[in-house]
């Protein structure tokens, strides 16, 4: 099997999980290279038993790189066209490409055929739309979709591993009656939940919110989908939940719906009532599908359908689906 060169930029929670994904999935990696900032550089990290030391990232690190794998943060903006110019495909974590109508936003099970008419640079989604849209693609082909309501739960290792560290230490201080330090997010954290992520924007939405607005509309393909959101961080480790109201345009029954999702690539349901089997953050945790289950009619509109939408945001949110994108690329080269 041929190998490609492989470089990792960032080694927070999601270059981390970066790594134990391309070695889960035996992706065909020769030489590695993890490159992060100054504060990182030196660090030892151990892959596949062998031990590599972390390098700075600097314009001229992608040498020989086939593919760079951006975990997020500002290095995109930093170095992503760097990369591509030494020649590598860059899968990028960050917001900074998503938009950019020159660069695919893909989601293997939604939209592989993006990734071929790639310039250099394929961006991956937010965490909260990719398991949203995987959710929403099978109903969408079947029945279209005229309008999404939704409601997230996020997990707080979407802000990152300081932001793991926060809620554990909130928690203590809370159990042990101690005065809380909110350092990472605005408000404590710990046995609270904060209608905010990211900032606010002119329209009183949040970036979050409106990422998932414009991104789904993006990887459908479809400008028409009406979608609107509401983003909230839960005191939860790991594992991003959703409500999610869909409005069709053409009938679909509860049934109909549930045996398309079954159906669909990268989707597990859970649905059954009686049992008291539905998704939870706990449930999806080290897991690469996307859960349903509450799939239930919403009789308030002609073709409605509620369902409830739970993910590991570090894993298909993240990385997962950039080593997906990653084996769609290197079919193509």
């Amino acid at each position: 099997m041929k190998k490609y060169n492989v470089a990792i930029v960032g080694t927070g929670a999601v270059g981390n999980k970066l790594l134990e994904v391309l070695e889960e999935r035996n992706f065909p990696v020769g030489n590695l290279k993890l490159l992060a900032t100054s504060r990182s550089a030196g660090k030892q990290v151990e892959f596949k038993g062998e031990i590599y030391t972390i390098e700075e990232t600097t314009p001229n690190s992608f040498s020989g790189v086939d593919i760079a794998l951006f975990a997020g943060g500002s290095a995109s903006k930093q170095f992503a066209r760097d990369a591509v110019k030494a020649g590598a495909v860059v899968i990028d974590n960050s917001s900074t490409f998503r938009m950019d109508p020159d660069v695919p936003l893909v989601v293997p099970e939604v939209n592989p055929e993006d990734v071929t008419w790639h310039k250099g640079i394929i961006a991956n989604p937010n965490c909260s739309t990719i398991q949203m849209v995987v959710a929403l693609k099978p109903l969408y082909d079947a029945a279209g979709i005229k309008r999404v309501v939704v409601a997230t739960y996020q997990a707080v290792s979407g802000a990152g591993a300081e932001a793991i560290k926060e809620l554990e230490r909130q928690s203590r201080q809370v159990l042990n009656n101690e005065n809380v330090s909110p350092e990472v997010f605005p408000y404590q954290i710990a046995f609270n939940l904060l209608p905010h992520l990211d900032v606010f924007l002119d329209n009183d939405y949040t970036k979050e919110e409106m990422k998932m607005v414009n991104e789904t509309k993006k990887i459908l393909g479809d400008d028409s989908v009406a979608v609107t959101a509401t983003t909230v961080r839960v005191p939860v480790f790991n594992g991003h939940s959703e409500a999610v109201n869909v409005e069709l345009k053409k009938e679909l029954s509860v049934s109909e719906a549930k045996e398309l999702l079954r159906k669909a690539p990268g989707i597990v349901v859970v649905d059954d009532s009686e049992k008291l089997a539905y998704p939870m953050p706990v449930d999806a945790d080290g897991r690469d599908e996307v859960f349903v289950g509450r799939i239930r009619k919403d009789d308030t509109v002609p073709y409605g359908l509620n369902m409830w939408v739970v993910a590991d945001n570090l894993r298909k949110g993240a990385a997962t689906n950039a080593v997906q994108i990653a084996e769609l690329v290197i079919k193509n080269l």
